[in-house]
């Protein structure tokens, strides 16, 4: 059989990769470069557009040379990304007017709350199922129209064009041709209708943005377009484009209704299937589109961690009680409990389902018996607990069990923590044998829309298990631990909020 190829394109917040997989859904070859994270002042978190792209270029021409393939080898390119991220650009020029404002950016905190204020809170959740925050990429384009100088004029007369950083990397992928997105990415705007899955009139209104600067809105998995760079002489085609959550949960066949899946990085992220119908949350999750392909779309609930494998960071760099991250696990398991102590990771706020941006991190249950290990101890175990809240709350809105739960990431090499995962929500863990979900699911999507795979049946058979936890232990006690987890949370929060 002749040797073919995906090319994944996986543009992430610290760094632009590319991985290059095979047939068989394995890893062939990997390149990776980081880039600068500019902070302009307190709460401001921006990239520099074009060295996302200068970057993400490097890295694509680099995997080509580092796995000695012809170009032609190579049936599609999958695109994944950082969500919410903003870049506007001049339409003529194509050069961004500005730095791309990162989705972890708090300037616009307070429009936010003034829209809120004006009651429109429940009309902007029903349409895109998202809460009105900081973090979505309509207050940003609304902070760049008002702070740039001559934006607003320019994007009146239809000269800007709005993109998050898939659309920017198809725009100069394309030399310009293609100015699109996908759903996924879309329904991160706060500007898309998810019922409809077009750009909301109303909405745009209400952030007082001009149609004209929106992308075209496209399915996860379609031909948009060809490669226009001077490589070779060979147009690529694009053809798959995920944001990185919908993108992993895609890379981890999690394609029936109430299947899961959680990736452990710096924070974490837990998305849940459930199926063609929009749910909106009532427990302060965000409802999202996982993906489109064909005419068929899915539907997902997310509930985002702010502090995953970070506490562990944490753990390392401030308190120094150990060298290396992976000394966490050791350190952990010398003590058989944490002797009363709880970890509420809340360093920036405490995330899904509280959303309480206040809190504050807090530990508690100390006595002159705590020690390093019980700390490093609590440290994981928040991140168990922080994970059983979120999918208590998807299986109150969805009203479905989830069953089992797949995990990516980094922090799902620590085995410890995954069976303390696994007893924590008394639901089996399973690890797969490649990790990289994120990148394979864009690899999948393109791959599904070139032929290069048959169907989702096919893919199903490439998805491989490295590892199982099933859930054992003591339920009593598990229960009383949530208990106490959720006494030290409400401390946390109540920290923030009693004012004398």
């Amino acid at each position: 059989m002749k040797k073919e190829f995906i090319l994944s394109l996986d543009q992430g917040t610290t760094s632009s990769r590319a991985i290059l997989f095979n047939h068989d859904g394995e890893i062939v070859e990997v390149a990776q470069k980081e880039f600068r994270q500019i902070y302009p002042q307190s709460g401001w978190v921006e990239h520099d557009a074009q060295e996302i792209w200068s970057t993400q270029l490097a890295v694509m021409t680099e995997v080509i040379a580092k796995a000695n393939v012809k170009l032609d080898s190579i049936k599609g390119i999958g695109i994944t990304n950082q969500r919410e991220t903003t870049v506007v650009w001049h339409r003529k020029t194509g050069k961004p007017i500005c730095n791309a404002i990162v989705w972890q950016d708090r300037r616009t905190a307070e429009y936010c709350k003034s829209i809120a204020d004006k009651g429109l809170d429940t009309l902007i959740q029903e349409k895109t199922g998202l809460l009105i925050d900081a973090y979505f990429s309509a207050s940003k384009i609304n902070w760049i129209l008002e702070n740039v100088e001559g934006a607003r004029k320019m994007a009146d007369n239809g000269e800007l064009a709005f993109g998050t950083v898939d659309s920017w990397l198809v725009y100069n992928l394309t030399k310009g041709e293609k100015h699109i997105t996908d759903v996924t990415n879309a329904s991160r705007s706060l500007l898309l209708n998810i019922h409809t899955l077009a750009w909301d009139d109303e909405l745009l209104q209400i952030f007082d943005i001009p149609k004209s600067m929106l992308p075209e809105v496209k399915s996860s998995s379609e031909l948009y377009g060809h490669t226009a760079l001077e490589i070779g002489n060979v147009n690529i085609p694009i053809a798959g484009i995920a944001g990185d959550q919908q993108a992993a949960l895609f890379g981890q066949l999690c394609t029936e209704e109430g299947m899961a899946k959680n990736t452990y990085g710096t924070g974490c992220f837990l998305l849940m299937n459930i199926g063609d119908k929009p749910v909106i949350s009532k427990n302060k999750l965000v409802t999202t589109v996982a993906w489109k392909i064909g005419d068929e779309v899915k539907y997902a609930l997310e509930g985002s961690i702010f502090i995953g494998g970070a506490v562990v960071q944490w753990l390392r760099d401030e308190l120094g009680i150990i060298k290396k991250s992976s000394d966490v696990e050791g350190l952990a398991t010398s003590v058989s409990d944490t002797n009363g102590v709880y970890l509420v990771p809340a360093f920036s706020g405490l995330g899904a389902p509280h959303w309480n941006a206040d809190a504050r991190g807090t530990l508690v249950g100390l006595s002159r018996g705590s020690n390093d290990a019980h700390i490093a101890r609590a440290a994981l175990e928040s991140i168990a607990f922080q994970t059983h809240d979120i999918i208590k709350a998807m299986e109150n809105d969805s009203n479905r069990s989830i069953q089992e739960l797949r995990v990516d990431g980094g922090a799902t090499g620590n085995n410890f923590l995954m069976q303390i995962q696994a007893d924590i929500i008394q639901t089996q863990v399973i690890r797969p044998s490649i990790t990289e979900t994120t990148a394979m699911g864009a690899a999948f999507l393109a791959g599904l829309a070139v032929g290069f795979w048959k169907d989702i049946e096919e893919l199903k058979s490439l998805w491989k298990e490295d590892k199982r936890f099933k859930y054992a232990g003591d339920v009593e006690n598990h229960q009383a631990q949530l208990k106490e987890w959720k006494r030290a949370t409400e401390t946390a929060k109540f920290w923030a909020n009693y004012k004398d």
